[in-house]
């Protein structure tokens, strides 16, 4: 066999592996829970993988201030009831909030920038 061919069929293989994933996670169900954010005009946004189980993941910028942000949508990071927001760092540790509070989302990540800035 090819080499060309080896990468095909490691190619197809891995697309197999993934569609289970999306599956198992059922991420295209996901896609009309989320819900939208307006970030603020002074953050820069960066979006990341979203490794280790999280269904979404970004990170917010502002200054010298970084601060990371992820949606677990099946409790496998950690528990609170429902989906929920993590984000981190806030007082030094790590603060929640459900996956539809937009508001206390935003406060948070305020709250770790202002308290980065400092």
């Amino acid at each position: 066999m090819k080499k060309k061919d080896l990468e095909l069929e490691t190619d197809s293989a891995n697309l197999v592996q993934l569609y289970k994933i999306e599956s198992d996670f059922k991420y295209r169900e996901w896609c009309d829970k989320i819900p939208y954010i307006k970030f603020s005009s002074t953050w820069e946004v960066k979006i990341i993988p979203p490794f280790m189980g999280a269904m979404a993941r970004f990170l917010v910028q502002k200054g010298k201030a970084k601060v990371s942000v992820y949606l677990d949508c099946h409790e496998h990071l950690g528990f609170y009831g429902g989906p929920y927001w993590e984000i981190f760092p806030v007082n030094n540790d790590t603060a929640r909030c459900d996956i539809n509070d937009i508001k206390k989302l935003l406060k948070y990540i305020k709250q770790s920038i202002r308290e980065q800035s400092k």
